[in-house]
C-alpha cells in the first residue's frame, strides 16, 4: 500500500521568511525573459514611485551574479549592518535595499555558484533581514525563468504578481513570453506588460523614433489578454540618472509622469485582484 506523504515541520528558517512576509503588505516582482531590457532601471523607478507617494517600500535584488540595484540608487559603496543578529537594509532616498552587491569585498569579483548556493543566498536575504513593516516589497529577478525566479515564487507564496518588462521587437517578445508561460505554470498573477524602450525622444527636437520597432508590448499583452501597464522611452536622461545613482523619477519631470501613470495602473490592479 502506498502510504500518503506527510507534510515535513516547517524548518526555523521557513518560520523567519513566514514571520518577515507577514510584515509586508504587497509583494511584487519584476520579471524579463531577456537581459537588457532595462527590467532593474524599471524597478528601481517603480519603487521610488511608491515611495514617493508615502509608501514605505523595500527592494530585494534578487540578481545574486549581476546585482545592479544598489549602482542605480547610488550606494553600492554602502554596506548592510547587523543589529540583534538580523541585517539591516540599506537605505536610499526612502527605500530599504538588500543585495548580494553590499557583502562583496570586491566590486568587481565575480559570484561563481550553482544553483543550490543562489537559492539558499535568496532564502538568507528573506528570513535573516530586518525589513520591518512594508507595503511594497520589489523583487528585481535576473533574466530567465530558472533557479532565482523559481525560488522566489516557491518561497513567497503569497506574491501578489509579476510585472513583465520587454522591448518592442521580435527577439525580446520570443524570451518574454517564456516568463509569461513560466508564470502561467507556476500559477503567479502576472499583473501586467511594460514596454522599456518604446521609441527614443530627441532631446533636441522632441521627434520620437520608433529605433526598436512599435507597440509589440501592447500587442503581447493583447495576446495574452494581459494588461498593458504602458510604455517608456528611450529617454538619455533615464540612462544618464543610472549613471548618477538616482532614479529619473527624482531628476526628470517627464519620467516621474510616466512612471506615476504606470504605478497607478499597478495599484489599481492589485486592488482588484484582491477584491
Amino acid at each position: 500500500m502506498v502510504k500518503l506523504m506527510q507534510t515535513l515541520p516547517l524548518t526555523e528558517e521557513d518560520k523567519k521568511i513566514a514571520e518577515t512576509l507577514s510584515r509586508i503588505k504587497y509583494k511584487i516582482a519584476i520579471l524579463s525573459g531577456k537581459g537588457g531590457t532595462g527590467k532593474t532601471t524599471v524597478t528601481v523607478n517603480i519603487a521610488q514611485t511608491l515611495a514617493n507617494m508615502g509608501y514605505n517600500v523595500g527592494v530585494l535584488d534578487a540578481d545574486i551574479t549581476g546585482p545592479n540595484v544598489p549602482l542605480m540608487f547610488g550606494v553600492e559603496d554602502d554596506n548592510m549592518s547587523s543589529q540583534d543578529e538580523k541585517i539591516q537594509p540599506v537605505m536610499a532616498e526612502t527605500v530599504r535595499i538588500v543585495s548580494m552587491e553590499f557583502l562583496l569585498q570586491d566590486k568587481k569579483s565575480a559570484i561563481i555558484w550553482r544553483g543550490p548556493m543562489k537559492i539558499k543566498a535568496l532564502k538568507q536575504l528573506l528570513a535573516d533581514v530586518n525589513w520591518g513593516e512594508l507595503d511594497f516589497l520589489i523583487v528585481d529577478l535576473p533574466p530567465g525563468s530558472s533557479d532565482e525566479p523559481l525560488s522566489i515564487v516557491q518561497t513567497i507564496k503569497d506574491l501578489d504578481g509579476m510585472v513583465v518588462v520587454t522591448t518592442p521587437q521580435n527577439v525580446s517578445l520570443l524570451d518574454v513570453t517564456k516568463s509569461i508561460n513560466f508564470a502561467q505554470v507556476t500559477k503567479t498573477p502576472v499583473i501586467g506588460i511594460v514596454e522599456n524602450m518604446s521609441g527614443f525622444i530627441c532631446p533636441h527636437c522632441n521627434e520620437t523614433t520608433y529605433i526598436f520597432k512599435k507597440d509589440g508590448g501592447k500587442t503581447m499583452a493583447e495576446e495574452f489578454s494581459l494588461d498593458f501597464l504602458g510604455a517608456i522611452p528611450l529617454f538619455s536622461q533615464i540612462c544618464e540618472a543610472g549613471d548618477k545613482g538616482r532614479p529619473a523619477v527624482l531628476l526628470n519631470n517627464q519620467v516621474k509622469d510616466i512612471f506615476q501613470r504606470l504605478v497607478k495602473k499597478i495599484l489599481e490592479k492589485i486592488e482588484i485582484e484582491k477584491s
